[in-house]
């Protein structure tokens, strides 16, 4: 077997953690992740600021305290911080490596970059591991990438240890879904977990996968290290920003549908039976474009009158700079007769989306002044800035012969990647059979028989949801259709919704178009990344089968 650990989710992970890793036990590569749709926007501002920017600087930092660690223990280090500059991080890794006085061969991978195509801030295509797993087999001690897809970073280096072809399918699925659950560090090992409270997550530690000839994977942790793996923290990953049973990736089509887990001893549990196909057509691809900006105040609405003194603050900051592109929330947060004056107060949310930075500008200035002359109590939660410049995300699709993926050696020497034989993507529906009658029910949150979690894809977010006794699963899938859905979270009303379930998992997972708007960056939803809707929904009561409670 290969043991692939992973030491980073994303772009401000745990700093400690390359460390952790590579001192608390055996590994053969150590990965990172560093690259949400979000960050390539904040890398793709940095580079117009600085041409020499656009990778995670953090990763460097990272490296100064280990780099004689990983060399001495002989892992090598395969990480996508190379974000919009792969060969920029290629060559100061060099650098850092130069002063340290340690031999180092450090290789990268390119071609996801497509800006020179795309009226865009960035414009990158997901890339496989293939190039990844060029440089590993040429002797690359370190291999830096761009955007490929998360699962690569474990694809690439369990591909150049196995030899397989890309017509290994199967083994190829299973190292993506290793790949999939590691990909987010922590949460693979109980961080973001819906029952946190039967597990000891003060410190969890980072998921190791041991890769197998045939692509089956044990998911594990260093020993002593905090947190849990169990089949539910890996399930909880494994729904985690996915959409239906087909997993689309550069290297392979995998069949979620196909996937078992079973316990594998303490803080082990192994995934077989994946099987895989033929990759899409098209490549993915990630297009930041700049949208203007973007500018905000929350205003404390105090005891009384709470509607009145929202409208007052309405009219008045309209009056001054009128009403196009002004967002506003009230969220009645306030109680009546409140022993503390936080838990007697609302916030009036107000936000502005404008094409002007003078009229971001004059919003900040327009709500200050607002201080002695509008409701009684005025006060803003803190006050507004400037305003920002945001970025409209969309992903896009390209013939894969467009994207010219190359491996660039430790010695220079560059090596175009082929791409593997595709295939067009069919449909596939599953069929669930369900029961009618459940026994008595009782009325308590759905938390209590289900499990969940959430994630964004541009400005769609997806809503994973698994029942822990796997007899309960003709119910959920029964109760949890998509109207009732919709009675459960009505924010969720008038948006396409997609549902798909998973029965070898006991799960289903839907997919909730334009609730995000058009990504993170834009929304001025709440919870912008819909992390927490899985938590909303688990707090809703509904009315579930004693036999299950």
């Amino acid at each position: 077997m290969i043991r692939i650990g992973n030491a980073s989710g994303f772009y401000g992970d745990r700093l400690s953690a390359m460390h952790e890793m590579l001192t608390g036990g055996e590994l053969d590569v150590l990965t990172g992740d560093y690259l949400a749709e979000l960050t390539m926007l904040i890398l793709g501002r940095q580079r117009l600021n600085d041409p020499a920017s656009g990778y995670a600087r953090t990763f460097l930092r990272q490296l100064e305290g280990t780099l004689a660690i990983a060399v001495e223990r002989g892992v090598r280090i395969v990480t996508n911080a190379g974000g919009l500059n792969p060969s920029g991080l290629a060559a100061a890794i060099r650098e850092l490596a130069a002063r340290m006085d340690i031999p180092l061969a450090v290789a990268h991978v390119e071609g996801d970059d497509l800006l020179p195509r795309a009226d865009a801030l960035t414009a990158n295509a997901y890339l496989g591991g293939w190039g990844i797993a060029e440089c590993l087999r040429a002797g690359a001690d370190i291999v830096v990438t761009g955007r490929v897809t998360d699962a690569s970073l474990v694809v690439g280096p369990a591909a150049a240890h196995f030899g397989w072809t890309p017509e290994d399918h199967d083994a190829l699925a299973g190292a993506t879904v290793a790949g999939h659950v590691i990909e987010c560090g922590t949460q693979a090992t109980g961080g973001n977990f819906a029952f946190f409270t039967e597990l000891d997550v003060t410190h969890p530690g980072f998921p190791i996968a041991e890769v197998h000839v045939d692509g089956s994977a044990v998911i594990t942790k260093h020993p002593g290290t905090g947190g849990a793996v169990t089949r539910e923290t890996v399930l909880a990953q494994l729904l985690y920003e996915i959409q239906g049973p087909d997993y689309l990736g550069p290297d392979v089509t995998t069949r979620f549908d196909t996937i078992t887990l079973t316990e594998d001893g303490p803080d082990r549990v192994r995934i077989s039976g994946v099987r895989g196909g033929p990759p899409p057509e098209t490549v993915k691809v990630c297009v930041n474009t700049l949208a203007g900006f973007r500018n905000s105040a929350t205003f404390v609405l105090c005891g009384l009158n709470i509607e009145a003194k929202a409208d007052l603050a309405r009219r008045q900051l309209e009056n001054t700079i009128g009403p196009d592109g002004l967002t506003w929330t009230l969220a009645r947060t306030d109680h009546s007769d409140a022993p503390t004056e936080e838990t007697a107060s609302a916030f009036l949310h107000a936000t502005i989306k404008t094409p002007d930075p003078t009229r971001a500008k004059a919003f900040a200035r327009a709500t200050v002044e607002l201080a002695l002359a509008s409701y009684p109590g005025f006060t803003l939660t803190a006050p507004p800035a400037d305003g920002t410049p945001i970025g409209f995300y969309r992903p896009e699709f390209v013939p894969r012969d467009t994207v010219n993926h190359v491996a660039v050696l430790a010695d220079g020497t560059r090596r175009a990647i082929p791409w593997a034989p595709a295939s067009p993507v069919l449909a596939r529906t599953i069929e669930v059979s369900t029961s009618i009658d459940f026994g008595p029910t009782k009325r308590v949150p759905l938390g209590s028989v289900i499990g969940a979690r959430s994630g964004d894809k541009g400005g769609d977010a997806n809503l994973g949801v698994w029942v822990r006794d796997p007899a309960a699963y003709g119910w959920l899938c029964a109760e949890l259709t998509i109207a009732r859905l919709r009675e459960l979270l009505p924010e969720t009303e008038g948006l396409v919704i997609e549902r798909h379930p998973f029965p070898n998992l006991n799960a289903l997972n839907f997919i909730l178009h334009n609730l995000l708007d058009d990504g993170a960056a834009t929304t001025i939803r709440f919870d912008p990344q819909a992390k927490a809707l899985a938590e909303w929904l688990r707090s809703r009561h509904a009315d579930v089968p004693e036999s299950f409670l």
